[in-house]
C-alpha cells in the first residue's frame, strides 16, 4: 500500500499548481501519489495536471465535466486515493523542502488517525508569519498522541484540511466527508479531531500557505461567506449524533464557532457594510440555539465583551465599539505616515526646479480630456522602436489608422527610429502631455511610478520574452537577483494593466503568479514574432546582404542573457576557438543583452569571422541571418524555435544561476535542443553536428509544440483587434485574471 496520497484541487490555480506539483514530487521520498482534480477550471490547470502525468507516473490527474467545488472535489479524490494517509493541499499552496521524511518518520512511529503539522502564512510581499502552533503547544507534545478530550486547545490551531494527515480508513469508517459551499474545511476539520483516538502534533513547518494578493475567498466580499453558518450547524448535527466523550467537548467547540463567526464579521474584505446587521443577527440567533447548558470559557478583555453583545443581540453597540477601535488604529496609521514622510518630502523639495515644474504641467494635463485617437508606445525603457509594441505599432497603422501611434524615447536613440514615425523625447514637456492625455498606453515594461491610471485610458502591457527565470513577485525568493526592487511600487504599476499579452499557455500561468491583478490575459502569441513566422527565403538573404554576410557561410549567433547577481558578469566563451571549429565558412555573430548597452562600443567585424552585433536595433533581423542559436538563459530560444534550426543551450553557470536568480523549469531536461555545461562541450557539440541529431529535432519539436504553438505570423493582428478596435475574442485565448 501507497503510505501517502496526496490529493490537490486545481480550478483557476494555473499560476501556482506547478510549483504545488513540484513541492510535492520534489521530495526525498518516493512512496506517495498525487490525485490531482481537475475542477473544471476555465484556465489550464488541468493541461498542467496532464502533463505532470505524463512525466510522472505518481501523478493521477481526474478531470471533472462540471464544477462541483472545492469540498466535493476533495472527496471524489478521497474516492480515488490508495494511500494509507491522505494530505488534502490546496494548488496555490506548497510544501516545504525536504518535509516529508519527518513527516514519515512521526507517521511510522505514532501511527495517528491524524497528525497535525506546521505551517508559515507566506504573504505576496514575501513575508512569512507562524502559525499559532506555538501559542497553542508553549512544550511541543512530541510523539505522544492523545484525544481531543485530552488536549482541547488543539482546536485553536487553524482548522483547515491542508495542515493535517488522515489515516483514510479512519475517514471511510466514520463516514467524514467534505460538504459543498464555501468554509469546507469547518464541518470536516472539527469532526475529525473529535472522534479521532489518537491525535498527533509535528511541530515543524512544513507546508507554505499562500496569502494571496487578490482572488481568495477570505479576500472577495459577498453574501456567500452566509454559508460559514450552515457548515458549523453541520458540526453541531454530528455532535448530536456521537456519544458522551464528544458531548464534553461542547462547550469548547461553541466557543470556537463564536470566534470564527467573530473572525469573518471582523473581516471587512468579506462582509460588506450593508450586510453586516444580519450577519449579526445570525450570531445572535446561534449563541441562543447552541449555547451550552453548562456555559462555555468566554475569552477575557474586548473579546469577551463582543461575546457578551453577542448574546444579548446588541448590534448597535457592537457596531460602535468596532468604528471607535478603527478610528484609534487608522489615527495610529496617520501618525507613522506622516513620521516616515518627513524624509522623502525633504528629497522632494531638493529636485530640481525644471523637474518640479514639468511634473506640475503633467498633473494639469490630467484634468484635460483624453485625446480619443492618440496611442502611446514604448519598448525597454525608451530605448527605441522595437519587440512587440512596434509590432503592435505596424499592425495598428494598417488594421486601425483613425489611430495616432506616438513613440517616447531617449534622446541618444532618435536616430535609431525607423522613418515616418512619430515621436517625443523622454523627459521634455511633449513627454508629459502625450502620457497624460493618450488613450492607449503600450509598453514591454513599465511605464514609471507618477504615470497615473485614468479612466477610459488602456495600459498593454506586451512583456518582451517567455520566462525562463523567476519574474515578479517571484523574485523575493531570490534576493540576490532583485536587488533594489520595491515589490510594492511595482504591484502599484502592475495594477495599471487593462491587458497583459500571453505567448504561450506556460507564460500565462506564470505571468498570473508573478504579476497577480485584474488585467485580462490576451494569450496570443507574441507579436514581435511575426515577423519570423511570415519571414521568406528572399528576406533572410537580403538580412544576410545587409549585415554583410555571404549565402554560402555557416552563421552561429551567440547571445547571452545577463545576470542581475553579476554585474559585469562575462561568460566563458572564446570567440576565437569557436570560429577554429566552424571552420573558413562559419561566421560567428556575437550579441550581448540590452542591459549592457552603456557598454557596448559600435565595433562591427572583428577578427577571424566574428562580426559584434551588440548595437543592431532589430534582433529579428540576426535571428533571420543566423543558422544557429546559441544561448543559455535568455528568451530569445523562444523566439528563434519559431523558425525551426537549431538551438544550443550553453549554461555552464547552470547550478549556480538557478540557486541564486531561481528559474520556472529544468532547462536542461526540457531545452530546445543539445545542452553543453562547459566551453569543451559546447566546442564538441559543433565539431560532432550533434546540433542536427535526430534526438535535437526531437527535443526542438517538443519545445515549439509547447512554447510556438501561437506564432502563427498573426499575433500583432490580434491583439490590435482586441485593444484597439474592441473586436469580441477569437480563436485566440482571451481570459480574465482570476484576482
Amino acid at each position: 500500500m501507497t503510505l501517502l496520497s496526496f490529493v490537490v484541487p486545481a480550478y483557476r490555480v494555473q499560476g501556482y499548481l506547478r510549483e504545488c506539483l513540484d513541492s510535492i514530487l520534489e521530495q526525498p521520498y518516493d512512496d506517495l501519489e498525487v490525485i490531482g482534480v481537475d475542477d473544471a477550471s476555465p484556465d489550464d490547470s488541468g493541461e498542467i495536471l496532464i502533463e505532470y502525468a505524463e512525466r510522472d507516473p505518481r501523478v493521477r490527474p481526474v478531470r471533472l465535466a462540471e464544477n462541483v467545488g472545492l469540498g466535493p472535489a476533495r472527496n471524489i479524490g478521497l474516492d480515488r486515493a490508495a494511500g494509507e494517509y491522505v494530505w488534502f493541499v490546496d494548488g496555490d499552496d506548497w510544501l516545504v523542502p525536504g518535509c516529508l521524511p519527518h513527516v514519515v518518520d512521526r507517521l511510522d512511529a505514532t501511527r495517528p488517525d491524524v497528525l497535525i503539522v506546521d505551517h508559515v502564512r507566506a504573504h505576496w510581499n514575501n513575508v512569512g508569519t507562524r502559525s499559532a502552533m506555538r501559542e497553542v503547544f508553549p512544550e511541543p507534545p512530541g510523539e505522544t498522541t492523545f484525544r481531543l478530550v485530552e488536549r482541547p486547545e488543539t482546536m485553536r490551531l487553524l482548522h483547515t484540511a491542508w495542515n493535517r494527515l488522515v489515516r483514510r480508513e479512519f475517514l471511510v469508517e466514520r463516514g467524514l466527508r467534505f460538504e459543498p459551499g464555501w468554509y469546507e474545511d469547518v464541518s470536516f476539520s472539527y469532526p475529525v479531531l473529535m472522534v479521532a483516538e489518537r491525535i498527533g502534533v509535528l511541530d515543524r513547518i512544513c507546508l507554505n500557505y499562500r496569502q494571496r494578493r487578490t482572488g481568495a475567498i477570505t479576500r472577495t466580499r459577498g453574501d456567500r461567506h452566509f454559508e460559514v453558518f450552515a457548515q458549523w450547524h453541520r458540526v453541531f448535527r454530528l455532535m448530536d449524533r456521537w456519544d458522551a466523550t464528544v458531548e464534553a467537548l461542547r462547550p469548547d467547540v461553541f466557543e470556537r464557532m463564536i470566534w470564527h463567526y467573530l473572525t469573518v464579521l471582523g473581516n471587512g474584505e468579506r462582509i460588506a457594510p450593508e450586510l453586516r446587521p444580519a450577519f449579526f443577527a445570525q450570531i445572535h440567533a446561534d449563541y441562543v440555539r447552541f449555547l451550552p447548558p453548562q456555559g462555555y470559557p468566554v475569552p477575557p478583555g474586548v473579546d469577551g465583551l463582543k461575546h457578551r453583545l453577542v448574546a444579548a443581540g446588541r448590534w448597535r453597540t457592537f457596531s460602535a465599539l468596532r468604528d471607535a477601535n478603527q478610528a484609534a488604529e487608522t489615527a495610529r496609521r496617520t501618525a507613522r505616515k506622516v513620521k516616515r514622510r518627513v524624509l522623502p518630502v525633504a528629497r522632494r523639495a531638493a529636485r530640481k526646479a525644471r523637474n518640479a515644474a514639468l511634473r506640475e504641467y503633467y498633473r494639469g494635463e490630467l484634468h484635460r480630456p483624453l485625446d480619443p485617437t492618440l496611442a502611446v508606445f514604448a519598448a525597454y525603457w525608451y530605448r527605441g522602436y522595437a519587440c512587440n509594441p512596434a509590432a503592435i505599432y505596424a499592425a495598428a497603422r494598417r488594421l486601425a489608422p483613425q489611430v495616432r501611434g506616438v513613440w517616447i524615447v531617449r534622446r541618444d536613440r532618435v536616430d535609431t527610429l525607423p522613418p515616418g514615425v512619430e515621436y517625443v523625447v523622454a523627459g521634455t514637456r511633449e513627454y508629459y502631455r502625450v502620457l497624460a492625455r493618450a488613450r492607449w498606453l503600450v509598453n514591454n515594461v513599465n511605464f514609471p511610478d507618477f504615470v497615473r491610471k485614468r479612466p477610459g485610458t488602456v495600459h498593454l502591457q506586451t512583456h518582451h520574452g517567455t520566462p525562463v527565470k523567476v519574474m515578479g513577485l517571484d523574485q523575493q525568493r531570490y534576493p540576490m537577483g532583485a536587488r533594489g526592487m520595491d515589490f510594492a511600487k511595482l504591484l502599484s504599476r502592475v495594477d495599471r494593466w487593462d491587458f497583459s499579452v500571453s505567448s504561450n499557455s506556460f507564460s500565462t500561468q506564470m505571468w498570473e503568479r508573478a504579476y497577480p491583478a485584474t488585467y485580462t490575459t490576451l494569450e496570443v502569441g507574441y507579436p514581435r514574432n511575426d515577423r519570423l513566422a511570415l519571414a521568406t527565403p528572399e528576406e533572410c538573404r537580403q538580412v544576410r546582404k545587409e549585415l554583410g554576410i555571404g549565402l554560402d557561410e555557416h552563421v552561429v549567433l551567440y547571445a547571452p542573457t545577463h545576470r542581475e547577481h553579476l554585474p559585469g558578469w562575462r561568460p566563458p566563451f572564446d570567440p576565437d576557438r569557436m570560429c577554429e571549429v566552424l571552420g573558413p565558412a562559419g561566421r560567428l555573430l556575437m550579441r550581448s543583452h540590452y542591459f549592457h548597452d552603456r557598454d557596448r562600443r559600435p565595433r562591427g567585424p572583428l577578427a577571424g569571422g566574428v562580426l559584434d552585433v551588440s548595437t543592431h536595433d532589430r534582433v529579428e533581423d540576426l535571428y533571420l541571418a543566423a543558422d544557429v542559436l546559441v544561448t543559455d538563459y535568455s528568451s530569445a530560444m523562444f523566439d528563434y524555435a519559431v523558425l525551426d534550426r537549431p538551438i544550443v543551450v550553453y549554461a555552464p553557470d547552470w547550478d549556480a544561476y538557478r540557486v541564486a536568480r531561481g528559474v520556472y523549469f529544468d532547462l536542461i531536461a526540457e531545452s530546445p535542443g543539445p545542452v553543453a555545461l562547459d566551453f569543451p562541450a559546447l566546442l564538441e557539440l559543433f565539431r560532432s553536428d550533434a546540433l542536427r541529431s535526430p534526438e535535437a529535432e526531437k527535443h526542438r519539436q517538443r519545445f515549439r509544440a509547447r512554447f510556438c504553438a501561437l506564432d502563427d505570423g498573426h499575433a500583432a493582428e490580434r491583439v490590435v483587434r482586441r485593444v484597439f478596435l474592441d473586436e469580441p475574442a477569437g480563436t485566440e485565448a482571451t481570459r480574465r485574471s482570476p484576482y
